[in-house]
């Protein structure tokens, strides 16, 4: 098998969320880990090297064993519990911040369409997807959503917010959900994403149009920018492959547990 991408501490966390095994009365093959299957993934995540072409000799089962584990992981929400603990154990380690967030989005072209595309205005209406991010204070990914690169950003901004998981710190009193300020560009400058905000008291601090500069107010955006081409490292993400939306949820839901796990490790 090649140099594994699965530490032990990674696999540490995500080994109690997995669903259990199910046996086949009638037998067949031996069923390839799941440790094994998750470096296969991994691995056409990060290199974007079609399924088919996995290499068998690298130790990670077919390309479509890994396919198909990674469709029934997701479909088990298992890197959506796996971006909670993250977040709690950073919480515990008060190393996420709170005091101020950030939200953005940025587009992908979509190679064969599916669902949650559409034609993408900036890209002479090419087929394509758009990945919403908010983050804490540090660049740390709290919620992500998906949807057609023709949807405006205003558009997906609530449920954004409310995508954001209650973070527990391992303390007294209710868990966290909401920054102390939220931090949002020009797009988000619509009366009803600062009414949205002061619902959830969220102190809102969004550019607006022709009265305010960009670059002034990018001192405290400039995380969720780098956020998002923290995405761009993975390949298999640059461009959308996948026609079905939960494959593609999957692999950026996995994105978002990485550099969360990394941003765990860099400090706590």
């Amino acid at each position: 098998m090649a140099t594994s991408q699965v530490t032990d501490e990674l696999w540490s966390l995500i080994y109690p969320l997995l669903p259990p095994d199910v046996l086949k009365p009638t037998g067949g093959r031996p069923r390839v880990p799941d440790r094994a299957a998750l470096e296969g993934i991994l691995y056409v995540l990060k290199t974007g090297i079609g399924w088919e072409h996995l290499p068998h000799e690298l130790g990670y089962g077919s390309g479509m064993t890994c396919w198909r584990r990674l469709r029934d992981w997701h479909a088990a929400g298992v890197f959506t519990r796996l971006h909670q603990v993250l977040l709690d154990r950073m919480a515990q380690a008060d190393q996420l911040d709170w005091t101020r967030a950030c939200v953005d989005s940025t587009s992908v072209p979509a190679a064969r369409g599916g669902p949650q595309t559409g034609p993408n205005p900036t890209d002479r209406g090419r087929a394509g997807s758009k990945r919403h991010v908010i983050v804490d204070g540090r660049g740390t990914p709290l919620a992500m959503l998906i949807s057609p690169a023709n949807r405006h950003d205003s558009m997906v901004f609530e449920p954004l917010l409310d995508a954001v998981p209650p973070v527990h710190n391992g303390r007294r009193g209710h868990p966290r959900t909401r920054p102390d300020r939220l931090h949002a560009d020009k797009a988000y400058d619509i009366p009803r994403c600062r009414r949205a905000c002061h619902h959830r008291r969220i102190k809102v601090r969004i550019a607006r149009r022709g009265r305010e500069s960009s670059e002034r107010l990018g001192r405290h955006r400039w995380v969720v920018e780098r956020t998002l081409a923290w995405f761009s490292r993975f390949r298999r993400l640059r461009v959308r492959y996948e026609v079905r939306a939960d494959i593609h949820l999957a692999f950026t839901q996995l994105a978002c547990c990485l550099m969360t796990f990394k941003q765990h490790q860099r400090f706590c």
